[in-house]
């Protein structure tokens, strides 16, 4: 794992440590930023389900100004915290440990709004669309962004929740990519 493009392409990325997160590949992370970018001026990003902190980071590498990572896993947020360091990007992140709907809880009371909402549970995790809906529902989105949500190939996500639309839908072996977008009258 490495970061693939901007300002810390080739810095490598530490996995995280046993077999309970499933980091993405370099393939399918170029194939996402290829959907939504490739690269941004500015913006606040989040990195719902972190892990290795590989998606966030790229984001920051390609001109996103901050991003929050979450994991509530204890050696994910570790992974994080030294794969940041090691891009030289720790003024541009905040982590922390906790789960997803807490995490959104938080974020929904200090009222922010990202420019991308990164989502890659474990596969076997089947709340995407509920997350999306909560998403929608308070606003966290920009209406210029993108929710990207990493999930196994063999489930298919709705082609609407709420007011997001699914933009783009791609699959790469085992993982399936959904990109949500709000999209007006005229489809744009």
């Amino acid at each position: 794992m490495r970061v693939i493009s901007g300002k810390c392409k080739g810095k490598p990325l530490q996995a995280v440590p046993g077999m309970t997160t499933r980091p993405t590949t370099d393939k399918v992370k170029e194939a996402i930023f290829n959907m939504i970018g490739p690269y941004f001026s500015g913006g606040l990003g989040l990195d719902l389900f972190g892990g290795s902190g590989g998606l966030g980071i790229e984001a920051l590498s390609r001109g996103l100004d901050r991003v929050i990572f979450v994991d509530h896993d204890a050696k994910a947020v570790q992974t994080i915290k030294k794969n940041v360091t090691a891009c030289r990007l720790t003024d541009q992140a905040e982590i922390y440990r906790n789960d997803a709907e807490r995490a959104l809880k938080a974020i929904i009371k200090r009222g922010l709004t990202f420019r991308l909402i990164f989502l890659d549970p474990p596969y076997k995790n089947k709340q995407l669309e509920a997350l999306i809906g909560i998403i929608d529902s308070h606003q966290l989105l920009q209406k210029d962004g993108f929710v990207v949500a990493e999930h196994g190939a063999e489930g298919q996500l709705a082609k609407q929740i709420g007011r997001l639309t699914q933009v783009k839908h791609e699959t790469y072996g085992i993982t399936a990519v959904s990109i949500y977008a709000y999209v007006d009258e005229e489809g744009e």
